[in-house]
C-alpha cells in the first residue's frame, strides 16, 4: 500500500523555521522524483519544489527561492523541506508528491501557517 505521510507543519512566526518531512512506503522511493507544492483556498496548485530520483537536479519557485530547501535521504525514504525566513504567505497547506514511470502519488498534506 502506497504511504505519503507529511509532517513537521504547524505554527511559526514571520522569519521564523519549519522543516517538513515526507515519509514514503509501498514504492521504490529512490525510483521517484519527489516533489512538494501547495494550494492556498481558492487558489491553484502550486509547486514549490522538487528533485529528481537521485539528487542530481532540483527545482524551487521564485516564490520560495533562496528562502527553501528540498533534500532527500534514500536510506530512510523520506523527501525534506527546510522552509527558513518565513512570511504570511507561505501559509497553506504544503503536499508531497511522487512521480514516477508507473505514476504519481500524493500525500495528506500538512498545514504551515505563518503568523505572529
Amino acid at each position: 500500500q502506497v504511504q505519503l505521510a507529511e509532517s513537521g507543519g504547524g505554527l511559526a512566526q514571520p522569519g521564523g523555521s519549519l522543516r517538513l518531512s515526507c515519509a514514503a512506503s509501498g514504492f521504490t522511493f529512490s525510483s521517484y522524483a519527489m516533489s512538494w507544492a501547495r494550494q492556498a483556498p481558492g487558489k491553484g496548485l502550486e509547486w514549490v519544489s522538487g528533485i529528481y530520483s537521485d539528487g542530481s537536479n532540483i527545482y524551487y519557485a521564485d516564490s520560495v527561492k533562496g528562502r527553501f530547501t528540498i533534500s532527500r535521504d534514500n536510506a530512510k525514504n523520506t523527501v525534506y523541506l527546510q522552509m527558513n525566513n518565513l512570511k504570511p504567505e507561505d501559509t497553506t497547506v504544503y503536499y508531497c508528491n511522487a512521480e514516477g514511470v508507473a505514476g504519481g502519488y500524493w500525500g495528506q498534506g500538512t498545514q504551515v501557517t505563518v503568523s505572529s
